[in-house]
């Protein structure tokens, strides 16, 4: 920084000189002065200087914004319009006490002179210098009063999220506001997984031959996704010389940030051969809501310019006039709160300045302004309402509500395709509409009108094609040692054959496009390369994609984009197997002992269920207790065959051998199927039943040397590496499971199923073990976000629907499978697990049966039962006697006990009668009797004295 003083001692050398008056009142000024830095000769420059002359006049005739003080407006040019040399206007404008300065023009004297601004404590008010890093704390007295360029790139990278593009290729102008627009830019497309794919960096004062050799290197890039980040006074001879070249046909993108807006807007209309070099381009323009403040400034508009028009021509109507007027009236409204809390205008003697000063500098003349922080914090906390719309900032000191209209140029002019907001996002809504409602952030709400892109057509581009520098795509190849059928070089050439060549090759036919691509061996040729090591070169730019046996597992997923599997292989377990011999209990072997246990109980259960439900109606479950209990194991067992002779006549009886000989018949089938499969079918016997006995025993595990299973049985499974024997060849895998573990072979063989396949085709003493414990595919490897990986996929799932996969499949992998492949493991044993549910449901329906019954024979006991208790017997009402009574009754057929009871009842009634007769005949026998008293004292005792008056 003292180089820089020192040049800028050197330019005030030339005479700046004051009398360093302080303005120390005590009360407000009348007069406030402002200062303006604009390259006023410029279009913009003009219409800024109309704009905020205009604003100025409006404020000083406004008492209530100022009462009585005026803006005193100091117009600076900044002719050099060069960073560093505009250091002597900004000093210029500086020695006459403004409290602020509106400007620069431009980001790079925004840089500049932003120091001396930090030094003075005068705020720089700017609304086109959009630097983002100008807003750092590096710069506390630079205010933004537009909106940063961080928005627009994060626009344009929401542009560009939209149309599906991942690279875009960055044109700009090699100074700090095209570096820093450019950077932040990155930044956006990073977050959306994009970006930059090549940065066309530009001298600020390059020639057309320059700009032309970097276009050039622009075409024989791979994106076709054009950014450009330049200011006005390029206008559009970049857009001019892209078409020479043939950059604005059919395949380009071009979107434009808000310079080009500007020019458009500024130089309207622009000559046909001028509009004719940028059809179908986008551009950003900084959107203003409608309003009637809005509409009234736009009616004066030519009012305001006449004159200027008269003598330089029409000035177009920007966007940025309207944030020029209204950066006016916000530091009017600032000053207005700065003067209500009692602050006034002082300025002092800068110590630093004065102990660089010279006999001649008459660095005195600056002075730093006192108050400015207190001026700076009043213009943060303005909130008014503007020509540009609600006017206020956010507490990170950036403008409110950025938006901005998207600009597709067709024909003769330009169409509003969208708009974009920090808010809301892309939409066809305008920005102030969604404000009021909550945000939305589904893709179906982030739409655009349809777009008209260079070469005239509505087709979405690709946005990506093959350099065109000569430079071939490089493909590795891994060398296989085993397993040629699926890729093998061919001798005396530098090509490659088999299943996965031929499906590239196919799925690359299908693209419409070509792909210059070159195929380079990776391996060593004595032992199959690691996938996840072929992998990993994409990463380091050694290859551009890998073809081949290539596996998609989750850690290769992390480090590249794979296309669309295009066949399935996981991994599966391989065993030597023998033939299982059949003994003379095999009949015993379709069921586990705990299936034949619990089968047996329930025969048993289910007899004598039926028996004690048929027992007390049906003569053919009664009898001596022998018989009951063969009858009870014959009904029991014979409803096995259905061979049963007893017959059921109670409704509960019926139904449980209903529900009984459903579970059998289940049952019987399962059996028989089973069996038979056993006893005809060619059974293979393996001491492996899967990965699961893998995992328990400690036997060794043979695996294909380079294959992604070591890393997968070791980090997954939890198999301990000492167990893995790598087996470099199919004749290795088949010669270690012979020796078996014991003879210092392997107990299995874990390989991907595409590979066990043909290892299997002529090997007929082993099989696959159990299901594939894994799901996997193979795929083609391209690094991160490449289009071609989307491409292949698309042109692979074509081939799936259209036969080709399968035809090439069958050409390589297609063999006679060995006989035994058709015969079957040792038959899995039915296990209870398999039938639970019927064994459950016929145990509910005998327990409600049975609870139906008792309380039937409850109740029956109850009314015909007991009679048989003698009441005068005090051992009868005992606990012991009654369920003595009660198992007997239980025990008598229904039938006689309903006899019994009902001639009892008969009995009772007629002995009844016949008491009461008697009784009539003592009456009348003791009125004519003198023993009539004994004869009444006789009937008193007598024992059936309470039953006939109880009958009575």
């Amino acid at each position: 920084m003292v180089k820089v003083w020192v040049l800028v001692l050197i330019v005030l050398s030339n005479g700046f000189y004051s009398k360093g008056a302080d303005m120390q009142n005590s009360t407000v000024p009348r007069v406030v002065n402002i200062g303006a830095l604009f390259s006023f000769s410029t279009p913009f420059g003009r219409s800024v200087k109309y704009a905020i002359k205009a604003a100025v006049d409006d404020v000083n005739s406004d008492p209530s914004i100022l009462g009585k003080t005026k803006l005193n407006l100091i117009l600076q040019e900044d002719s050099k319009y060069k960073g560093f040399l505009s250091i002597s206007e900004v000093l210029q404008v500086a020695t006459k006490h403004t409290v602020a300065i509106i400007g620069p023009q431009s980001s790079v004297t925004a840089h500049v002179i932003a120091h001396i601004a930090n030094e003075l404590q005068v705020p720089l008010l700017s609304f086109s210098a959009l630097d983002p890093t100008l807003l750092s704390l590096q710069f506390p007295f630079f205010i933004s009063t537009g909106h940063s360029d961080l928005y627009v790139m994060t626009a344009i990278a929401d542009f560009v999220d939209h149309f599906g593009w991942k690279d875009v290729i960055a044109f700009y102008v090699d100074d700090d506001n095209g570096r820093n627009g450019i950077g932040a830019l990155a930044d956006k497309l990073a977050e959306r997984r994009c970006r930059i794919s090549f940065k066309a960096a530009m001298s600020p004062d390059a020639t057309n031959e320059e700009i032309t050799n970097v276009l050039v290197q622009v075409a024989l890039a791979e994106s076709r996704v054009i950014v450009l980040h330049l200011n006005t006074a390029w206008r559009l001879k970049v857009f001019s010389l892209a078409k020479n070249l043939g950059m604005m046909e059919s395949g380009y993108v071009w979107i434009g940030t808000t310079f080009l807006s500007a020019v458009l807007d500024l130089e309207s209309p622009l000559p046909p051969d001028e509009v004719d070099d940028i059809q179908g381009v986008i551009t950003f323009r900084v959107y203003t809501p409608d309003s009637g403040l809005k509409r009234r400034f736009v009616s004066e508009w030519k009012n305001l310019t006449q004159a200027d028009s008269a003598n330089n021509g029409p000035l177009g109507f920007t966007p940025l006039i309207l944030y020029a007027y209204d950066t006016v009236y916000a530091l009017a409204h600032a000053l207005d709160s700065f003067f209500k809390q009692g602050n006034r205008i002082t300025f002092s003697n800068d110590s630093k300045l004065s102990a660089l000063s010279g006999d001649n500098l008459h660095l005195d003349a600056l002075n730093i302004f006192n108050e400015g922080p207190a001026l700076r914090s009043s213009i943060y906390g303005v909130n008014m309402t503007g020509v540009t719309g609600p006017f206020r900032y956010t507490s990170d000191e950036n403008l409110a509500n950025p938006a901005y209209e998207i600009i597709n140029v067709i024909g003769t002019g330009s169409r509003k395709i969208g708009y974009w907001s920090n808010y809301s996002g892309l939409s066809v809504v305008p920005p102030d509409a969604l404000y009021s409602k909550p945000v939305n952030n589904s893709k179906a709400s982030k739409t655009l009108l349809p777009v008209i892109w260079p070469g005239d057509t509505d087709q979405k581009p690709r946005g990506w094609v093959f350099p065109n520098s000569g430079k071939l795509l490089k493909i590795g190849v891994p060398i296989r040692v085993s397993y040629l059928e699926f890729v093998s070089p061919v001798k005396g050439t530098d090509m490659f054959q088999g299943f996965c060549i031929d499906v590239f090759l196919a799925a690359v036919n299908l693209l419409p496009y070509a792909v210059p691509y070159k195929f380079v061996p990776y391996g060593d040729d004595h032992i199959n390369p690691s996938a996840t090591d072929l992998v990993r070169r994409i990463t380091t730019g050694e290859f551009d994609g890998a073809v081949g046996d290539i596996a998609i597992t989750t850690e290769r997923t992390r480090m590249v984009d794979f296309t669309q599997p295009y066949i399935e292989s996981g991994l599966v377990v391989v065993a030597p197997v023998k033939k299982a011999e059949s003994n003379a209990w095999a009949f015993l072997s379709p069921f586990t002992p705990m299936m034949w246990a619990v089968t047996a109980m329930f025969f048993l259960f289910v007899g004598a269920v039926v028996w004690i439900l048929e027992h007390r109606v049906n003569d053919d479950f009664r009898g001596p207790p022998k018989k009951q209990v063969v009858t009870i194991l014959w009904f029991s067992f014979s409803t096995m065959f259905f061979s049963h002779k007893e017959n059921t006549v109670s409704t509960l009886g019926r139904l449980v051998l209903i529900i009984w000989l459903f579970v059998v018949l289940i049952v019987n089938s399962s059996y028989t199927a089973s069996l038979t499969s056993i006893l005809t079918v060619q059974q293979l016997y393996s001491p492996i039943k899967g990965i699961e006995s893998l995992v328990n025993s400690k036997d060794p595990i043979g695996y294909t040397q380079g294959s992604f299973a070591k890393n997968y049985l070791i980090q997954e499974i939890g198999i301990a590496e000492s167990r893995l024997v790598p087996l470099n060849t199919p004749e290795e895998a088949a010669d270690a499971l012979k020796k078996g573990p014991h003879g210092g072979g392997v107990s299995a063989y874990i390989d991907e199923r595409s590979y066990i396949e043909l290892f299997l085709s002529s090997r007929c003493d082993f099989t696959v073990i159990g299901q594939e414990f894994t799901r996997d595919g193979w795929g083609f490897a391209f690094p991160r976000d490449s289009p071609l990986a989307i491409d292949l996929s698309t042109a692979i799932l074509e081939m799936a629907e259209n036969g080709d996969l399968q035809r090439i499949h069958d050409k390589w992998l297609l063999r006679s499978a060995c006989l035994s492949q058709g015969t079957k493991l040792e038959v899995e044993r039915l296990n209870l697990q398999s039938f639970w549910g019927l064994y459950l449901l016929c145990g509910f329906a005998c327990f409600i049966a049975l609870l139906i019954y008792l309380i039937q024979v409850t109740r029956q006991y109850f009314k015909h039962g007991t009679d048989e208790l003698d009441p005068s017997d005090q051992s009868s009402s005992s606990g012991s006697a009654r369920l003595r009574s009660f198992l007997s009754f239980v025990d008598e057929k229904e039938e006689t006990v309903k006899s019994r009871s009902k001639r009892r009842q008969m009995e009772r009634i007629s002995y009844r009668s016949s008491i009461g007769s008697s009784i009539s005949s003592n009456k009348d026998y003791a009125q004519s009797s003198p023993y009539k008293s004994d004869c009444a004292n006789d009937a008193q005792s007598s024992p059936y004295k309470s039953d006939g008056a109880n009958e009575a």
